[in-house]
């Protein structure tokens, strides 16, 4: 089992699988898991600084469908939980987020409360097209700002 995943991480680590291990590692990142794909994004971009805008416009698509992701988690413990104790939950939180609605799934880029925002949001059962397209816009105005910062910092070559 190790070998198979040394083998599949030598693999996504090639130059032409850069756009693809940018698209997976950004699509973790998006779950509950801590995973950071900043350095994968700002890593492709200095091997390859034609590939600026596709690694943030597939950095965003996989941080962005990572996030449905948990939306949907959200959503379906939230009906476990239902189903099983009879009750609705209601915390501070929770009517914060009901106020702002999906327009709060902007803050999704975030670190730190970012990814579980939109699990909550999924419990929530905020409408599941507005929250994903506002996590887009904000997922992607974290990846310009971030690789654009870090490229204005670091500038020579690798």
């Amino acid at each position: 089992m190790e070998a198979r995943l040394q083998s599949l991480l030598a693999t996504l680590a090639l130059p032409e699988y850069g756009l693809s291990t940018v698209f997976v590692v950004s699509l973790i990142s998006a779950t509950l898991l801590p995973l950071g794909s900043e350095p994968a994004v700002f890593g492709l971009v200095k091997l390859n600084a034609d590939l600026f805008w596709p690694a943030i416009l597939v950095a965003t698509a996989g941080n962005t469908i990572g996030g449905a992701i948990s939306w949907a988690m959200g959503y379906g413990a939230e009906l476990a939980y239902e189903r099983v104790t009879h009750k609705h939950v209601e915390a501070k939180a929770l009517k914060w987020l009901e106020r702002f609605g999906a327009k709060a799934c902007l803050l999704s880029w975030l670190p730190v409360v970012g990814d579980p925002l939109c699990a909550v949001a999924g419990w929530l059962r905020l409408p599941f097209w507005p929250c994903v397209v506002y996590m887009a816009i904000g997922k992607f105005g974290r990846y310009l700002v971030m690789t654009s910062a870090l490229l204005w910092w670091f500038p020579g070559q690798l």
